[in-house]
């Protein structure tokens, strides 16, 4: 083997070792851009398994739904440009899937269906902090769903549960268990 292709290999796992390439919730990649459609189910994995798919893909950013009438979009693109914190998408580059941030008490794209005692309209933020400090504050609550606007209705809901629900893979939500 040449000295070239050995190096490549060294060079191809550190990245893999380093995580470096992994997709990110909250970060947009600008620029690039070859390719532009609606997502009609909202989850940023169809965006990754599309760029996955298209050889001239080299990296992808997803953007949730601003409002309830309109869709989530995904932009396919032909560099690796850099990533900027946005808490609107989710990016990443080809070959890394989507990774969900795991810290902390939220559980990032869950749902928690059922259980909902009480419901309201919260401002938007990707982390749902809003509601899970309105479920920590009530002590009937024992669990929270955050929804993300443009999913069910323009703005954002919050969901406070009296009773644990089994958690179920959701692009449209943020939950957590507080008690």
């Amino acid at each position: 083997m040449s000295f070239r292709f050995n190096l490549l290999i060294v060079l191809l796992a550190a990245l893999v070792i380093s995580g470096a390439a992994q997709a990110q919730i909250g970060f947009d990649r600008r620029g690039g851009d070859y390719l532009k459609f609606d997502i009609r189910t909202g989850d940023p994995e169809v965006c990754a398994q599309r760029c996955e798919r298209d050889n001239r893909c080299r990296a992808w950013a997803f953007s949730y739904p601003r409002s309830e009438n309109a869709p989530a979009q995904c932009w396919l693109k032909n560099k690796v440009p850099p990533r900027f914190e946005d808490k609107c998408c989710v990016s990443g580059v080809r070959g890394a899937g989507v990774v969900e941030s795991r810290k902390g008490p939220a559980e990032i794209s869950i749902d928690r269906s059922g259980g909902d005692y009480r419901n309201f309209e919260t401002p938007s933020d990707s982390t749902g902090a809003a509601c899970m400090a309105a479920c920590d504050a009530d002590n009937k609550c024992r669990a929270w769903t955050y929804v993300r606007p443009g999913y069910i209705g323009a703005a954002a809901r919050c969901y406070l549960k009296d009773r644990i629900t089994r958690p179920r893979p959701k692009p449209c939500c943020v939950s957590g268990v507080v008690r």
